[in-house]
């Protein structure tokens, strides 16, 4: 039996892992969740699967929470409140899916107290992916990742020397504005946006895919997760999203992983490695009807999001990190309608530009950095 913490139980990573738990409660056991404020959800979650600590990010979700579930259940507060919900639980594995840097210091706390991480939140490794492989190494720890292309690059390159390995192509569906007139994305409304054409995903992570932000903290991500230098690493559009990532060896030869878009197969991989188990409800690819791949390059011109995602970790020290940050702010901005879609390009940019970095990392130079970040961004607005 695996006990497994989830932070981010009410988003749609969480409740995905959920499903996953919920087809083998044989093998797995919710050890405690956590959220921000979705505070109905997780009282139901509390009650289904007899959790017995959670959190509440939002002091007043938290207070609802603890006065729906009552005793039989323990809920901590804030972002101390997670650490205080590491601490406390009897568990083996941390699923991080928190949205931004919130998952920041909660894994690398779990790390240090020796819990496995399933990772789902790109910006832990984009902003102190150094810290954070790092303190893995010391403290024996595996980070698993979650995300479709870093759980697929994972199972491409297992059993494999590291000298064998060319370079690592990320595929990304290029999102819904890819074929788009480059002069239509002043005009790109934040509806447009949310129709992803193949995946469904919680707001500010769709609107990184519309920007293709996403695909550029994915390439940061996978230097630390594989380490791997950054010329190595190619980003490749796959509109179908079949092809999930690929691994090119030095003789050019190319393994791929296939399958349908369903985020329970790599948020069950995590949780199994190294075994397979049947997926409950999972698509097999019909081979018969499955038709024509395509494979297109990246357009830096629509998307400038790539070169800058490739210029902060190429410089590496707190850029990353001040990047991401920006990139919040910005995308949070647009989903309410008080910038355009171009604005966040700019905003990021203009702040990497202001940023002196920093090539001391601590968890304090980080938390400093985003938090710069974020002020200088919120002045542009």
């Amino acid at each position: 039996m695996k006990n497994i913490i989830i932070m981010g139980s009410t988003g749609s990573i969480g409740t995905q892992a959920i499903d996953v738990i919920d087809a083998h409660r044989d093998k797995f056991c919710l050890a405690a969740v956590a959220a921000y404020s979705n505070w109905q959800l997780a009282a139901r979650q509390i009650r289904d699967y007899k959790i017995p600590l959670a959190c509440m990010i939002d002091p007043g979700a938290s207070a609802k929470l603890q006065q729906t579930v009552g005793p039989e259940c323990t809920v901590f507060t804030g972002s101390e409140g997670l650490l205080q919900l590491i601490d406390e639980a009897d568990a083996h594995m941390l699923l991080t899916s928190l949205v931004g840097a919130a998952g920041i210091e909660p894994t690398l706390h779990a790390i240090a107290q020796g819990l496995d991480i399933a990772l789902a939140n790109k910006e832990t490794l984009v902003a102190a992916g150094e810290l954070v492989m790092t303190e893995a190494h010391r403290h024996h720890v595996h980070i698993l990742p979650v995300d479709s292309e870093h759980g697929a690059i994972f199972q491409c390159l297992d059993g494999r020397r590291p000298e064998e390995i060319d370079r690592l192509l990320i595929t990304a569906s290029g999102g819904p504005h890819f074929h788009r007139p480059i002069t239509d994305f002043p005009h790109i409304t934040v509806e447009q946006c949310l129709k992803h054409p193949t995946w469904n995903m919680g707001s500010k992570i769709t609107i990184d895919s519309a920007t293709m932000f996403n695909k550029g903290l994915e390439v940061i991500e996978a230097h630390w997760l594989f380490n791997m230098p950054f010329n190595h690493i190619e980003v490749v559009i796959q509109p179908q999203s079949i092809i999930h990532s690929m691994v090119q060896f030095i003789d050019s030869s190319v393994v791929g992983q296939l399958g349908m878009p369903d985020m329970r197969l790599p948020i069950q991989y995590a949780f199994t490695y190294p075994y397979r188990m049947n997926v409950r409800g999972a698509q097999p690819i019909d081979w018969k009807t499955l038709g024509t791949l395509e494979f297109l390059a990246p357009d830096n011109q629509k998307f400038p999001s790539l070169p800058l995602a490739y210029e902060a970790g190429k410089i590496g020290g707190t850029l990353p990190c001040v990047l991401n940050g920006a990139n919040e702010i910005a995308v949070y901005a647009f989903l309410r309608k008080e910038i355009s879609f171009t604005r966040i390009f700019d905003i990021v940019r203009t702040v990497m530009e202001k940023h002196t970095v920093c090539h001391d990392l601590t968890v304090e130079s980080i938390r400093s950095a985003d938090a710069w970040a974020r002020r200088c961004a919120v002045s542009l607005l």
